[in-house]
């Protein structure tokens, strides 16, 4: 059963080009938003918290601060309305899943940028 599921994943469900980010990294989601009959681009910057998930199930967690409330959004890495990931910043975290990131407040909430 498994390798079925996994063979219509491969089949039939297009890949989308995605950069190499991981926990810690700035990134930027471009995504289209449809209002009707008027599509529109937004965009969504924050950090993210964790991938999750394999193939075609696969999502990815991304937090931003909106004024002082942070604000979190799943999004799944083949979603049709998904237009671009741009990588920002490269973080330098030792986790895989930083969850303790949505406690920390002020400078604390800094996250080291990787040095290439």
């Amino acid at each position: 059963m498994n390798s079925l599921v996994k063979f219509v994943q491969d089949e039939f469900v297009e890949k989308k080009e995605i950069p190499d980010f991981s926990a810690g990294d700035t990134i930027t989601v471009y995504y289209e938003i449809r209002e009707g009959e008027k599509k529109r681009t937004q965009f969504f910057k924050g950090v993210v918290l964790q991938r999750k998930g394999t193939g075609s199930s696969e999502t990815f967690t991304i937090r931003k601060m909106s004024g002082t409330i942070g604000v979190e959004r799943i999004f799944p890495v083949n979603l049709p309305a998904l237009q671009k990931i741009e990588v920002n910043k490269k973080g330098k975290v030792r986790r895989s899943r930083i969850y303790y990131f949505r406690g920390l407040t002020g400078k604390k909430a800094r996250i080291k940028e990787k040095r290439n």
